[in-house]
């Protein structure tokens, strides 16, 4: 009996304490989708983008039980709408003040900020992953054209410049992945989507598609280029394969109705389709600074090259694939610090070529390749995987930027048009 009580007592014990860790609300990084956020930079996550996206924001307290229950579920959303739709969280344990200006009086509560000019409100929903995305979802701007016999053509022929990209679906409208694409910020000025319902027969017919969902790229000034879809009907991959088409078909000359040629409707974005590009004035904010992940960047003094570029996209298939399930993500390019004489000051390199680990969000600071005392560490494939271990396994120190400011970038003249040959 007196074994059976000391037993019942333990179990409540460890009954209590499993409790007390469950009300625990941490949000990591590595384990989960959602990004939390502070009060600082509220604005310039969820406000800034407020014309053309929609966002959710999870207001929690660390120790609310109640609270814990949310996060699974919260994370759920998250994972649901990753890359289409902002799933954020704020901690009022450490924003008080804030939560109160929102007017959040108790948690876990969950506001919907959908685009202007819409206001924001609270979610009064189940507190289900499903029912979250699902009301989030329907918030997303729709910016893909519903195409007919009769409207296809001159769609496919308007913006000759913008390839165009055609959902081909057993449903009788866009489902949400699509919607997300065509409102996606690079897309909305780059790319045209239209969606044709497997209603719509001689459509089906024209394009010869044979099995539903189908995704068919069109490109040319006549729309006469094509090419169809192979991967995953998933927002990641689809964005991967718009991309690189989206950017292909920027450069692409418009002639005008004498036949001459028009300038470049856009300019051309190389970057966006190499391994490892160089960092530049032009590319910095699209291969490193406006996106997520750290960018690991290869310092030399000149181009860089053959070989260097091999082992650099050696080292960044390695790692890709070693943290394709950590949710991290490593971008790799290079500078020519020859060029770029400022960030050579900024980053005082002891010896090149060298490399820094750069992260780019909330507080700029980077983390420098260390070359030991006589230098005998080099720029090359092993002290390279001897800086990402460091920085994976959380024992690089990082420099902050001198006034978190940018230094400035180099001024490069533009390449001259080539002469065109006499046709006389």
């Amino acid at each position: 009996m007196v074994r059976m009580v000391a037993l019942s007592g333990a179990a409540l014990l460890l009954a209590a304490l499993q409790r007390a860790d469950a009300a625990n609300v941490e949000i990591d990084g590595m384990k989960h989708d959602i990004q939390g956020i502070t009060m600082s930079n509220f604005d310039g996550v969820i406000s800034k983008f407020r014309d053309s996206a929609v966002s959710s924001l999870w207001f929690y307290k660390k120790d609310s039980s109640a609270d814990a229950a949310v996060l699974e579920e919260y994370n759920k959303a998250a994972a649901d709408m990753k890359g289409m739709a902002k799933v954020c969280a704020i901690s009022c344990t450490d924003w008080p003040v804030f939560c109160e200006k929102q007017g959040v009086k108790e948690t876990p509560t969950i506001m919907i900020y959908p685009p202007n000019p819409m206001p924001a409100f609270k979610y009064e929903g189940k507190m289900e992953g499903k029912a979250i995305s699902g009301k989030v979802a329907k918030f997303i701007p729709d910016f893909s054209t519903k195409l007919t016999k009769d409207t296809a053509d001159t769609w496919l022929t308007t913006d000759p410049t913008k390839p165009k990209v055609i959902l081909f679906s057993n449903k009788k409208t866009a489902p949400t992945i699509w919607k997300a694409l065509s409102s996606e910020t690079v897309f909305r000025r780059t790319v045209r989507f239209g969606f044709v319902s497997e209603e719509d027969a001689d459509l089906v017919q024209k394009f010869k598609v044979k099995k539903f969902p189908a995704v068919v790229l069109q490109h040319g000034a006549k729309a006469e280029k094509r090419e169809e879809y192979k991967g995953d009907m998933k927002f990641t991959a689809l964005k991967d394969w718009v991309n690189l088409h989206s950017e292909s078909g920027m450069g692409d000359k418009v002639r005008s109705s004498s036949g001459a040629e028009a300038e470049e409707a856009e300019e051309a974005k190389p970057w966006l389709v190499q391994e490892i590009p160089e960092l530049t004035a032009k590319s910095h904010n699209d291969i490193c600074f406006k996106g997520e992940g750290l960018c690991v960047i290869y310092l030399a003094e000149g181009e860089i090259s053959a070989a260097e570029t091999e082992m650099l996209t050696g080292l960044s298939r390695k790692f890709t694939s070693q943290l394709s399930d950590r949710g991290a993500k490593m971008k790799w390019m290079w500078i020519n610090l020859a060029v770029e004489t400022e960030y050579k000051n900024l980053f005082e390199p002891a010896m090149l070529p060298s490399a820094v680990v750069f992260n780019p969000h909330k507080r700029l600071r980077f983390a420098k390749l260390d070359h030991g005392e006589d230098n005998e560490v080099k720029g090359d494939e092993q002290g390279l995987t001897a800086l990402m271990e460091k920085v994976l396994g959380g024992d690089a120190r990082f420099k902050m930027v001198p006034g978190q400011k940018l230094p400035s970038w180099a001024q490069r003249a533009a390449p001259a048009p080539k002469k065109k040959k006499s046709e006389l």
